[in-house]
Order: C-alpha cells, then structure tokens, then sequence
C-alpha cells in the first residue's frame, strides 16, 4: 500500500501535535509542517509560536517545517495561508488541521483545501474538551500554556506540565467561569515539549510577562 503524503498546519501547540500524532499512526506520510507566523500577536486564525520554539520542536521531529510570514490581518492572513498551503501542492495530498471545534477556522481552511484540490483531514473534529486531555495524558504528551487570556487562569499555570490533577483542576476553573479546557475560544495556547515522535524532550527557561489582570504570556529564553 502506497502511504498518502500529507503537510500539517502546525502551530506546535497540543492540537496540532495530537494531530500530527494521530496522522503518523494512520500510517500518513508526514513530509512538512507548514506554520503562518503573525505579526499580530492576537491573531484571527493562528496561534503565534516561539519561532526557536518551533523551529526545535521540528528538528526533535524530524520533519521539514516551511514558515511563511503574515501581517495577521483578518481575511488577509487567509490568503497567507493559501500561498503557503500552494507550496506543497505536488508534493503532498493531504492537509492534517487540529481543529475541535472552531468552525471559523475549518470551513475557511476546508475551502482553500478545495480550492486547491487536497484533502481535509482533522481527526480531532468534535472531541470533547475531556477526550483531547484524556489522548493527549495517555500517549504521554508533555504540555504546557504559554499564554492566557482569560478570566480564572492566573499566570501560575505558565510553563507548568499539565498533568492529571492539571487537567481536572481546568475542568473546574472551565465550569466556574465559563472557558472552554481546550481553549478553542482562544483563552490560552499551548506548546508542546514532549510527544511520542520527538527525539527527545525540550527543556526551556522562560520570564512571565503580563499585560493588565487576565493577560500574560512566557517569554522563553533559552531552548534545549
């Protein structure tokens, strides 16, 4: 059987990882991770990445990573996206999202697909907040925030590994004041420091930095 060769839109936090994941155990040939970096720090469509970050998270991988620069404009950055998308276009036949549930995102990604004559896929389409914990726990995933934008997570929970008791404290906090745990409405990011597929785990060092009462992200300094 031959396997399909596919590019994933990869931002380095759980979502997209857990896709990626899931696409290699599907037996995908994984050939680029294609990432929108915005200058906008509060993008409409893409979470903004540590580029050093993302860069090692790469190289742990294996994997060629193909970066293209936005302004992060709203519906600009879209074209963005498809310029960036059309660089594979030859090279590979499947586009992997991790999309839950953001249906602003996925039917604006699932029309450039088409436009472009690739296939879709987003294996995490309508998870629940507790499946994407639970997989992500189970196949030994090492998570942490690196920035938060809302009410009721405080800037403790920065560059902390979720683990179990993590998770069921945000199950909580998510039911007190009204967030989503796997934050598909935006109230934090994520990066992740350790999956099944990297060569080994990333360590960083990091200073907090924060921006009003709810506001606050990582600023990382040093990678390893």
């Amino acid at each position: 059987m031959v396997c399909k060769k596919v590019a994933v839109l990869f931002s380095g936090g759980k979502d997209s990882c857990l896709a990626l994941h899931m696409a290699l155990k599907k037996d995908y040939d994984v050939k680029y991770l294609l990432s929108v970096m915005p200058d906008n720090f509060d993008s409409f469509m893409f979470h903004k990445p540590d580029l050093k970050l993302l860069k090692k998270q790469a190289e742990m991988l294996g994997i060629e990573l193909i970066v293209r620069k936005s302004k992060g404009e709203k519906d600009k950055e879209l074209e963005d996206l498809k310029k960036l998308i059309n660089k594979i276009k030859g090279k590979a036949e499947i586009i992997v999202v991790g999309g839950i549930a953001s249906s602003y995102q996925g039917k604006r990604i699932k029309k450039i697909c088409s436009e472009l004559d690739l296939e879709f896929y987003a294996p995490l389409w309508d998870y629940s907040d507790s499946d994407v914990w639970n997989l992500l726990l189970k196949e030994k995933f090492k998570v942490i925030l690196t920035k938060i934008t809302c009410e009721g997570l405080g800037k403790e929970w920065l560059g902390k590994i979720i683990n179990k008791k993590k998770v069921e404290d945000l199950k909580v906090l998510s039911k007190k004041y009204q967030f989503r745990s796997d934050f598909e409405g935006g109230e934090a990011e994520s990066a992740v420091l350790y999956m099944p597929e990297f060569k080994k785990e990333i360590k960083i060092k990091f200073d907090i930095k924060s921006e009003g009462k709810y506001r606050h992200w990582l600023k990382i300094k040093e990678i390893k």
